[in-house]
């Protein structure tokens, strides 16, 4: 089945919950906690496997919000930051309708599901879009001191016991936003993730957010997915072939509920399927 349509995606997990009722999600999952949690699988070096396809979790509120975590939601913006909030607002298109790599933190974020691949020496996050970042894992290596700028920044993974560590600097800062909001971070954008395994169906990470042209202070952005079904796994998305929505998008996240989800409050369902024509007879 052709994926196509990239504005479309972008929507799923807000009408999720009214296009397939929020108990047959394909996108998200029940939190079913086990009295006995199995042990996380781990590798032949003795590391944690984080290895696998992972799903958010429903009670993870607000999706898409990386202001999650904050008192009242509310991100510490710096006048520059606020200043450049109401430039994505009114002036820009959301970036990844538009088939550009959303990166970190906003992949953090998303209400989509994402699949680990776990080396020795790297470490793969593969995600909805056809997107990756492929991070090495050496403590002895240091960021370069003026790193080419990219959506996911320059990652680098380390081991903290059976925490995993990316440390992440050099982003872009234009045609980005931090999350599904539209907020904003700057080319000072520092983002360091402690990703653990607590058990076999668990991943949890842990963010740390700094940007001082944007944000007055640093802040934390915590998330914890739950394992797919072992035949779940990513397909291929071709994000920009025919996305008839993008000329027709407008600026800005649109609608944000109190609750500070993005989307419509009370939406009207979504008409029912329309019938396929049986096939003629021979």
């Amino acid at each position: 089945m052709k994926r196509n349509v990239a504005a479309a995606i972008i929507a799923i997990w807000v009408l999720s919950s009214v296009a397939f009722g929020q108990e047959d999600n394909p996108l998200t999952a029940v939190d079913v906690k086990s009295a006995k949690p199995k042990p996380a699988p781990r590798t032949a070096d003795g590391h944690p496997d984080l290895s696998g396809y992972w799903k958010g979790t429903r009670d993870t509120i607000p999706v898409g919000n990386i202001g999650k975590d904050l008192p009242g939601l509310k991100l510490p913006l710096t006048p520059a930051g606020e200043a450049a909030l109401q430039h994505n607002l009114t002036a820009t298109i959301d970036p990844e309708s538009l088939c550009i790599i959303g990166g970190i933190p906003r992949h953090n974020a998303s209400g989509l599901p994402f699949e680990v691949l776990q080396g020795s020496k790297k470490i793969a996050f593969l995600y909805w879009y056809s997107y990756f970042r492929l991070i090495p894992l050496d403590a002895r290596r240091k960021h370069s001191d003026d790193p080419e700028p990219s959506f996911f920044g320059e990652e680098i993974g380390h081991w903290e016991g059976d925490t995993l560590v990316i440390d992440s600097t050099g982003f872009k800062d234009e045609r980005v936003w931090i999350d599904e909001n539209a907020n904003p971070h700057s080319d000072a954008l520092h983002v360091v993730e402690r990703w653990t395994r607590p058990d076999a169906d668990h991943i949890h990470v842990e963010t740390l957010i700094e940007d001082a042209k944007f944000y007055a202070k640093p802040f934390k952005y915590s998330r914890t997915w739950v394992a797919g079904k072992p035949d779940e796994e990513l397909q291929e998305y071709s994000c920009s072939e025919n996305n008839v929505d993008k000329d027709h998008l407008g600026f800005g996240p649109g609608p944000i509920r109190p609750d500070g989800t993005r989307g419509y409050l009370n939406p009207a369902p979504l008409p029912p399927p329309i019938p396929k024509s049986p096939a003629p007879v021979k």
